[in-house]
């Protein structure tokens, strides 16, 4: 499931491939980590929020606080599970993510990606810091993998065509359910990623 993406195309040209008004510009990012703020598209445009939702206050089954920094949430779950009640909906817009096979210092990185860029259903939330600070968040949705992803992980992240997005951010639980399904085998690229500097931005 996706813990590192990457992002080199210009946000004025995913601006244009969304047909929407282009945000700020951002620097090539080749290793997009959890806790750093990433460009999401939201039923109000571009925003930034920091990758990794910190759901405060809320109980899991046993009455326990979740207090954990939640970057995934599974499709299968994300509209049941009391850490994502009241979340909102948006869409991060990415070339791409990183997958990691083999034994531990002995790991091979693969980069996926697309033809084009690459859209990825999110959940998002708002988080108040000590202090009273205010932090936009968002994570990820995944789900079963498809063909391409199945040899590399057993999770893939939710992506969704173009003409689904303003279902996604604005439709109801049960709109939006057929939409968290793998996608369609064949359509992404999978190659070695050993060029990529894991500490750089």
């Amino acid at each position: 499931m996706p813990g590192r993406f990457f992002l080199t195309t210009p946000m004025a040209e995913i601006a244009a491939w969304m047909e929407v008004d282009a945000p700020a510009e951002e620097p090539p990012r080749q290793n997009i980590q959890p806790g750093q703020e990433i460009v999401c598209f939201t039923d109000n445009g571009f925003q930034r929020m920091r990758w990794g939702i910190i759901p405060v206050g809320r109980v899991n089954a046993r009455g326990r606080p979740v207090m954990e920094t939640i970057i995934n949430a599974r499709s299968e779950t994300v509209f049941d599970k009391s850490a994502f009640d009241g979340v909102g909906r948006a869409v991060v817009i990415l070339d791409g993510w990183y997958e990691w096979t083999g034994e531990k210092r002995r790991k091979t990185a693969w980069r996926l990606f697309g033809p084009e860029p690459l859209i990825f259903a999110a959940i998002t939330d708002e988080w108040t810091a000590p202090g009273g600070l205010k932090v936009p968040q968002v994570a990820m949705v995944t789900c079963e993998p498809n063909a391409d992803v199945a040899p590399i992980h057993h999770r893939m992240g939710v992506l969704l065509r173009r003409e689904d997005v303003a279902l996604w951010i604005l439709g109801n639980k049960e709109d939006v359910a057929p939409l968290m399904v793998p996608w369609p085998n064949g359509l992404l690229r999978i190659e070695e990623a050993g060029d990529v500097d894991w500490s750089g931005p």
